[in-house]
C-alpha cells in the first residue's frame, strides 16, 4: 500500500521538468533575438555607410585641391549634411550591434564577448570623433558664402584639413575594430553553432581592417586598400544572423536524475 501511493507522486515529480528541447529552446531565445537585431543592425550599416561615405562624402572630395572640395560640398551641401547623418546613423547602430553580439556570443565566453563588445563601443566613439571633424567642415564652408574671392579661397583652404582628420582619425579607429572582427571570429570558432568558415572570414576581415589602417598611415594616404575584398566575411555574418541566428538551439547539459530513494 505503501509504494503504490507514493508512486504517482514520483511520476508527477518526474514530470515537473521541462522536456530537454524546451530547456534548450528556452535558453536559446534571447541569442536568437539578439542575434535577430544584431543582423539587420549590421545589414542598416552597410547601406548607410555606403551612401553616407562612397556617394555623399567621398564623391564631393577631391583630395589635395581645397577649391573643387569646396565647391563641390558647397553646390551640394545638402547631399553632405545628409551624408553627415548617415554616418551618424551607423554610430548608433554600431551601438546596438555591440550589444547583439555580446548576447549571441556570451554563451561562449561572457568575459571575451564583453571585450569584443567594448573594442566596438571605443571604435564607435572614435568614428563618431571624426564624423564631427566633418560637421566642422560644412559649418566653415556655410559661412563663407557671402565672403570676397580673397577670404573664401582662405575658408576653403582651412575647411580641407577638417576632412582629411576625419580620413586619419577614422583610419585609427579602424584597427580597434580589426581587433574587435578578430574577438568574434575566434568566439564565433568556438561558439559550435557558427559555421568555422564563417569564422575564418571574419577574422580575415578583421586583418584586412588592420592592414588597411596601418598601411594608409605608412604610406601618409596613398593606400590600395585590401579591406574592399575582405569585408565580405563582415556581410555574410550580417547574413548568418539574420537567417540562421535566429534558429539557433544551443545544447544543454542533461539533467542529473535523482536517487530513487531521495524521490520517494
Amino acid at each position: 500500500m505503501t509504494n503504490r501511493t507514493a508512486e504517482p507522486a514520483v511520476r508527477h515529480h518526474a514530470s515537473d521538468a521541462p522536456p530537454p528541447a524546451q530547456r534548450g529552446s528556452d535558453a536559446s531565445r534571447p541569442v536568437r533575438r539578439a542575434s535577430l537585431i544584431a543582423g539587420v543592425a549590421l545589414l542598416l550599416m552597410s547601406a548607410l555607410a555606403g551612401f553616407g561615405y562612397n556617394v555623399a562624402i567621398h564623391g564631393l572630395v577631391t583630395p589635395g585641391n581645397a577649391a573643387r572640395t569646396a565647391q563641390g560640398i558647397m553646390a551640394h551641401d545638402g547631399l553632405f549634411r545628409f551624408g553627415i547623418a548617415s554616418l551618424f546613423l551607423v554610430i548608433a547602430l554600431d551601438v546596438v550591434v555591440a550589444w547583439g553580439l555580446y548576447r549571441v556570443f556570451s554563451p561562449v565566453s561572457k568575459g571575451i564577448s564583453a571585450l569584443a563588445a567594448w573594442l566596438r563601443l571605443v571604435y564607435a566613439g572614435i568614428f563618431a570623433a571624426a564624423v564631427f571633424q566633418l560637421a566642422g567642415a560644412l559649418r566653415l564652408l556655410g559661412g563663407g558664402k557671402s565672403l570676397p574671392a580673397s577670404g573664401a579661397d582662405q575658408l576653403h583652404a582651412d575647411a580641407l584639413p577638417d576632412i582629411n582628420r576625419f580620413t586619419d582619425i577614422w583610419h585609427a579607429g579602424l584597427i580597434l575594430f580589426g581587433l574587435h572582427l578578430l574577438v568574434i571570429a575566434w568566439l564565433a570558432c568556438r561558439s559550435g553553432y557558427v559555421p568555422k568558415l564563417l569564422g575564418i572570414l571574419i577574422g580575415i576581415a578583421g586583418l584586412g581592417y588592420i592592414y588597411d589602417s596601418i598601411g594608409a598611415f605608412l604610406a601618409h594616404g596613398s593606400w590600395t586598400g585590401v579591406s574592399t575584398v575582405t569585408f565580405i566575411g563582415e556581410f555574410l555574418l550580417a547574413f548568418w544572423l539574420v537567417i540562421r541566428g535566429r534558429r539557433v538551439i544551443l545544447s544543454q547539459p542533461a539533467p542529473r536524475a535523482e536517487p530513487a530513494g531521495a524521490a520517494r
